[in-house]
């Protein structure tokens, strides 16, 4: 067993005419699409050629490409593997876009991939290091959709006008979730062209969200994967079924993609997400489901307003100077009104009432259990 780049390692000599796309392929994909491909690639409203993977390689300010110091290592040995590999080693990239706009609280990016000729791929990028990318991804708990939402299907319906053939799309955490908004949300003329739509570990939707959309005529093209320990992935989960990906890792860094077991060709499945955690998700669910807009708001904003107060833009530097981030959250706690430190009282407060609830129901179920043997 090994990971991704493994898997690169030892199907590169493959092209996708002898081994059709498949699930290992999207999720290197989608964390390609990761890299800062700004003054690499060209966007959209350029209407350039693709350039070429090895065109990227070469280029002088490649090194750029590994701006988020957390997966610098890793995001290069893949990048070299797919690189100097038969089946990536052709890719071509275009339509590359990544905007972070901190008065509406986005964080968006996307790129389209052409692995090989009349083959086509829209990555979405899930939360990078910015502060503003992680108060985004709490912000897909309301019902309205997040400014990032809204231009992932603005994305998607130029370039799909663009291509003007069938394509693959995904994404891995946030980016799953904008695949399937937009693909849920766009002109059914697009919808009928997407092939797939991948969605590894990320976020689902209130069910409010859904049932104004078009997701009927796509719920049969998701294909979903989450790691063994999944909790971003379970958020508002209820897209359907799902795969349940062995982690070398444990907890939640289980959402790293680099931790996910590949056997052969294919992820290394199990049959289910540990008792443990999923008794977490669903105690996690109920409680966001619980609460009202304006609670939610409250909770998120007071939530973001704390970190911020770091003074830290990005998580990088956040972790990295943890003593002065600390100090910022303590002082901006205690500067919290009272009636805001009431409503977040009663907010945890119901969190707690449920796992109340959800363990007495546990125990109910484990004595049944046991009885009926």
């Amino acid at each position: 067993m090994g990971t991704i780049i493994d898997y690169i390692k030892e199907y590169g000599d493959y092209s996708f005419a002898e081994k059709p796309f498949g699930e290992v392929d999207s999720l290197i994909l989608c964390q390609f699409a990761y890299l800062k491909f700004d003054g690499l690639v060209p966007g959209p409203e350029e209407n350039a050629p693709f350039v070429s993977i090895r065109q990227v390689f070469e280029n002088q300010d490649y090194d750029n490409l590994y701006g988020d110091e957390r997966y610098r290592e890793k995001n290069t040995e893949l990048f070299l593997a797919m690189v100097h590999s038969r089946r990536f080693g052709s890719l071509k990239i275009n339509y590359y876009v990544n905007q972070i706009e901190l008065e509406k609280e986005t964080q968006f990016s996307a790129v389209t991939f052409q692995p090989e000729e009349g083959l086509f791929y829209i990555a979405y990028r899930g939360t990078d290091e910015t502060i503003v990318g992680w108060k985004e991804d709490l912000n897909l708990a309301f019902s309205e959709p997040v400014p990032g939402q809204i231009m992932s299907v603005s994305y998607l319906e130029e370039t799909a006008e663009k291509l003007g053939k069938p394509f693959y799309m995904g994404g891995h955490s946030k980016g799953g979730n904008f695949a399937i908004y937009a693909a849920m949300n766009c002109q059914a003329k697009i919808q009928d062209r997407i092939v797939n739509i991948y969605n590894h570990d990320g976020p689902g939707f209130r069910p409010e969200v859904k049932e104004n959309s078009g997701f009927d005529r796509i719920g049969d093209k998701i294909r979903r994967t989450v790691p063994h320990s999944s909790m971003v992935g379970m958020l508002l989960s209820s897209e359907g079924s799902y795969r349940v990906v062995e982690s070398r890792s444990f907890g939640l860094a289980q959402h790293d993609p680099y931790s996910w077991l590949v056997e052969k060709d294919d992820f290394r499945i199990v049959k289910q997400i540990y008792s443990g955690r999923m008794f977490m998700d669903t105690t996690l669910n109920d409680w966001i489901l619980s609460l009202n807009q304006e609670q939610m708001h409250i909770f998120v904003d007071t939530l973001y307003d704390v970190v911020k107060a770091s003074e830290a833009d990005n998580l990088i530097d956040f972790t990295a100077n943890w003593k002065k981030s600390i100090q910022g959250i303590m002082s901006a706690i205690k500067n919290v009104d009272a009636n805001t430190t009431k409503i977040m009282n009663d907010i945890m407060k119901a969190l707690f009432e449920i796992l109340s609830q959800h363990t007495k129901e546990e125990i109910q179920g484990r004595k049944k259990h046991r009885s009926a043997k």
